[in-house]
């Protein structure tokens, strides 16, 4: 409430001093250029000067309306200041006493004070007033009496209104707080649902025992990258990946040691694809790859990686670590194809071939149209494609009429 109580107080200032100035204009038109009247002016305008200080203070320093001091000094200067003014026309009670109320009123309704303070302040407007009047303005019994009821009338109906006012800011500050409360409440509880929503998003895109995307969020993004290659005209190839012997090795070992196994080499191929190509769990011992702008030869380079990788992965809880393979299937999306399903039987297809090859081999199935297929053994490369080491280098068939290499 700093800035409203500030607000309040410049406006209760600067409304002081413009009435003070006024009643300086009524002074002179009852007194006339008299010494009373300089002493009322002169009066007058110190305690406007101290409203307007007030106010110029406040607007600079909106804190300084919840300090007692500034406050309660320029008060108390307005109190003396008006009650300096009975003696001069001590014949004007019903002036003096309708100045009063006002004031009195203005204490209670426009000046933002401690409650302590607007008692003190009131009293001594209260008593002065008294004592004045008794001072240069004797009255009788009943008049003196009346003046009093007023004034306590008065005290009780400011102070009436101040108790009911500050109950409903104290009203207003707990529905507030309660207000944020609820706020944070809210906020905490959309926040928890958004992440909520976000493991939802990844629990149903994921494989959970691979961490590589399920075969539902595969399909999403590969569709999504043959959109982009058919309106780029860029290549686009799939690889099918098979663990070779892996139901032997799942009987052997058990299905926790199977499992070790598939995220092991999950984790192997994505350590060998680019940032760009999206795998996935396609079923059991199964992976599928899409490889954004691969050509055949820059898809078995990657292959040939992959099954490189896997076969050195070091797993020494089982005896077969040093024999563990993948036999790899490559195809590659032709011009005009609009589904992946084709290129995936071809894919499946090489798979499957170089299973009955013997396995731990590439094999390219896009040739498999021409009844052919090209199937690499270990160690062995295509035309073109370069060694992912040196003692991958092995020799490379030639081009029987312009046909892809055989990869033997």
């Amino acid at each position: 409430m700093q800035s409203h109580d500030a607000c309040q107080m410049r406006y209760a200032m600067l409304v002081c001093a413009g009435l003070l100035l006024t009643f300086s204009v009524a002074d002179y038109h009852l007194l006339g250029f008299h010494d009373s009247f300089t002493l009322l002016l002169i009066i007058r305008l110190v305690v406007m000067s101290a409203c307007l200080a007030l106010a110029w203070a406040v607007w600079r320093r909106p804190a300084l309306s919840h300090h007692a001091t500034p406050v309660n000094v320029v008060c108390l200067l307005a109190i003396g200041g008006l009650l300096v003014t009975i003696p001069t026309r001590p014949e004007l009670t019903g002036v003096h006493l309708a100045s009063v109320v006002a004031a009195s009123m203005a204490l209670y309704l426009f000046v933002p004070n401690r409650w302590h303070w607007i008692l003190i302040n009131n009293t001594t407007l209260g008593v002065g007033f008294i004592v004045a009047m008794l001072l240069w303005s004797p009255m009788s019994g009943g008049m003196m009496v009346t003046i009093l009821l007023l004034l306590a009338f008065l005290n009780l109906l400011g102070g009436s209104a101040v108790t009911q006012f500050n109950r409903l800011r104290r009203e207003q500050f707990a529905s507030l707080v309660a207000e944020r409360e609820a706020n944070h409440r809210l906020q905490a509880e959309i926040e928890e649902r958004c992440q909520l929503e976000g493991q939802l998003r990844h629990l149903a895109a994921t494989d959970d025992l691979t961490g590589v995307a399920n075969r539902r969020r595969f399909f999403e993004l590969a569709e999504h990258e043959l959109k982009r290659a058919q309106r780029d005209k860029t290549p686009l190839a799939l690889c099918m990946v098979d663990i070779d012997l892996f139901k032997r090795l799942n009987d052997r070992h058990g299905h926790a040691m199977g499992d070790l196994v598939l995220a092991s080499v999950a984790a192997c191929c994505q350590t060998v694809l680019r940032e760009t190509d999206i795998i996935g769990r396609y079923g059991g011992e199964e992976f599928v790859i899409a490889l954004p702008n691969a050509d055949l030869n820059t898809a078995t380079t990657i292959a040939e990686r992959l099954r490189v990788a896997v076969a050195e992965l070091s797993l020494p809880m089982i005896e077969e670590a040093a024999s563990l393979s993948v036999t790899i299937g490559i195809s590659h999306v032709k011009p005009g194809e609009t589904w992946l399903d084709t290129a995936m039987l071809r894919a499946d297809q090489a798979l499957y071939q170089g299973k009955a090859s013997g396995r731990n081999c590439v094999v390219v199935g896009s040739w498999l149209d021409h009844g052919r297929h090209a199937q690499r053994e270990p160690g062995q490369l295509m035309l073109d494609a370069a060694p992912t080491t040196g003692d991958d280098a092995t020799s490379i068939k030639g081009l029987a009429r312009g046909l892809p290499p055989a990869l033997c």
